[in-house]
């Protein structure tokens, strides 16, 4: 099969899934080259290509044509086993303890190609509710979305579903896999898998349920699973939904009326008529329009209005519901009952519960909640720019920075105390340059700043963090220097263009780099929707990789041999490359650290003697 035939099949892969038909020929479209090439780029820049699984030589290191070739022959066969996984623990914010499972390189390999073919089969029916793992897809776009239409949401359900990846049941899931895709070979390289065990202190375990978190596809297989509760919620809102808006609020149309009247009645007023009574209809107006303006203009318990909101990302999942507190109880019955029954997963009591939205519930690092409040702007008035109070709509929705999350980041980083706003010095550094301690610093609390940027007067809640992040900085480098803060600032720190930094120089002279102020960010910008089509040949073009060509090839990019087969060598470390050319660095350093090396010069680099075998090469050279 040709390159345009492989496109032109994946291409039809989106149509066809859209229209609910089965796809078969899966697996013979793992055959192609071309599609493992772009599996190979999707996994090579991640951090984790040289991280090993059970065999701490199966690594991305040392990957070439050959090696690629050899597995797509054992998948095309049906030999091809998959190795269990290394588990590995993480610490969560909470101080438990979350599972990972570490695949081989190679699985992690057969794993892209199959997620690519998934992806495309899957990314045109997914909800857009969904926003976890997907292509131009994120935490912000979720909470984006929550922002703009979840306005007047009275109650907030929050499910918490107990050890989601660890819980995933096997036969379900191939079951749903089933509805969409007919080759029994492509669905048993899957449960392969699934199936694989995981190797822990040494001893192997079977797999009976879930996929473990760190594996390629899992993800992907998270959103196939989860897929069914957007559509029963998709369902649920459909019947739980009435009424085109709210009524008119009874009282407010009343002031509403009194007002007009008592303008018209203003204005109809003959000249000769008495100040007092003109006075006396003024003050009434005005207490009328004041009165109105503190009511809402529509019934905000209207029986005959409902909605139900419901947003996604991963297995966290919010509900938003217009309507009465016991509606919203029956709204989490039903998901609970669902989860266990369809999909057999179980609901934490503790973690899950209804919230007022005034009140707000956490989502994705966030405060999600309804506030009321009256908000200045400017108008042209008679030529003249006045400030004036206008009201936003009633329960209007807001993201707001929780303070128990940033006391945590604040300990966590060990910049101070939060709730003392005092920070304290991290003798770590003390032996870096200046440069390297703001580069440092800056880093840390710019990557907290762009996640929060999407929150109600974020600046201001992001303030005491920087505060403390400051007085941290300060005294790191009066730590350094031996000196006060106040000599820090004074004799250390230079000012341009309004901001504090150092001078450095660089290769094209000097830099002014300057310490993190809030006010270089940049103020969200809304998601614009993007075709689903588009989103999916973006990620994956079927262009041949500039790796691969380089593997074709077959010219050593160190010793220049000629017509040999190559291995793609992953640099682990900056020093790694001190014994290539000034060339081959700046080669390596553009292509995400990895080069193409034959098999003598791959060995020798690792060995640490690179250097004498094109030291020997050249001699020969010489000799000859």
């Amino acid at each position: 099969m040709r390159a345009e035939a492989v496109e032109r099949r994946l291409a039809s892969l989106r149509d066809l899934s859209r229209k609910g038909k089965r796809l078969n020929g899966l697996h013979r479209l793992l055959a192609h080259p071309l599609i493992w090439e772009q599996a190979y780029e999707a996994i090579a820049p991640n951090q984790g290509a040289l991280t090993p699984g059970v065999d701490p030589d199966n690594t991305l290191d040392g990957f070439s044509l050959e090696r690629m070739q050899g597995i797509i022959d054992k998948v095309k066969d049906g030999t091809y086993r998959f190795r269990p996984v290394r588990r590995h623990y993480i610490p969560k914010p909470n101080g438990k303890l979350r599972p990972l499972g570490i695949p081989n390189a190679d699985d992690k390999l057969v794993q892209a190609a199959v997620k690519l073919v998934l992806e495309h089969i899957y990314e045109p029916v997914f909800s857009s509710r969904s926003h976890g793992f997907r292509p131009r897809r994120s935490c912000h776009t979720a909470l984006e979305k929550i922002q703009k239409v979840w306005n007047g949401v009275v109650w907030l359900v929050d499910v918490d579903i107990v050890g989601f990846f660890d819980n995933i049941d096997h036969g379900i899931l191939l079951n749903l896999l089933r509805k969409r895709v007919d080759d029994e070979d492509f669905l048993k390289l899957i449960e392969g898998m699934l199936k694989a065990g995981y190797m822990e202190d040494w001893t192997w375990h079977e797999t009976y349920s879930g996929t473990p978190q760190g594996g390629v596809i899992s993800p992907l297989l998270a959103n196939v699973y989860l897929h069914e509760l957007d559509e029963f919620m998709k369902g649920l809102a459909a019947t739980f939904e009435r009424g085109h808006q709210r009524r008119p609020n009874p009282e407010y149309r009343s002031l509403f009326e009194r007002t007009r009247s008592l303008r018209q009645r203003i204005s109809q007023l003959a000249p000769d008529s008495p100040q007092a009574m003109k006075d006396q209809m003024i003050e009434a107006y005005r207490e009328a329009r004041t009165a109105m303006q503190q009511l809402p203009s529509r019934d905000m318990y209207d029986p005959d209005y409902r909605r139900l909101q419901y947003i996604r990302y991963a297995d966290d999942f919010l509900i938003g519901v217009i309507g009465s507190k016991q509606e919203a109880r029956d709204v989490m019955e039903e998901v609970r009952r669902f989860l266990a029954t369809e999909l057999k997963l179980a609901v934490s009591d503790e973690k899950s519960g209804i919230a007022n939205a005034a009140d707000g519930a956490t989502f994705l690092g966030y405060t999600v909640r309804t506030h009321n409040s009256e908000r200045r702007t400017k108008r042209r008035l008679e030529g003249a720019s006045v400030t004036v109070s206008r009201r936003p709509p009633s329960k209007k929705m807001q993201l707001h920075l929780p303070r128990e999350k940033l006391a945590a980041f604040v300990e966590r980083k060990r910049l101070g105390n939060y709730h003392a706003t005092t920070g304290t010095m991290r003798p770590e550094f003390e032996n870096n340059s200046d440069l390297e301690i703001i580069v440092a610093y800056n880093a840390v609390i710019r990557g907290l700043a762009e996640y929060y940027k999407l929150g109600t007067g974020w600046r201001g809640e992001i303030s005491p963090v920087c505060k403390v992040w400051w007085f941290s900085l300060m005294k790191t480098l009066a730590n350094k220097h031996k000196c006060s803060i106040r000599t820090v600032c004074r004799k250390l720190l230079s000012r341009h263009n309004g901001e504090r930094g150092i001078w450095t120089e660089t290769g094209k002279g000097r830099k002014f780099v300057a310490i993190f102020r809030t006010m270089q960010i940049v103020d969200k910008k809304r998601v614009k929707p993007e075709s689903l089509d588009k989103v999916v040949s973006d990620r994956w073009t079927l262009a041949r990789t500039d790796m691969v060509d380089r593997l074709r090839a077959k010219q050593c990019e160190v010793c220049s041999a000629t017509d040999v087969p190559l291995e793609i060598h992953h640099v682990r470390r900056l020093a790694d490359t001190s014994s290539l050319s000034l060339g081959a660095r700046l080669m390596t350093a553009r292509r995400r650290k990895r080069t193409a090396l034959c098999h003598d010069c791959h060995v020798a680099l690792h060995r640490g003697t690179l250097e004498q075998r094109l030291d020997h090469l050249k001699a020969n050279v010489g000799a000859g």
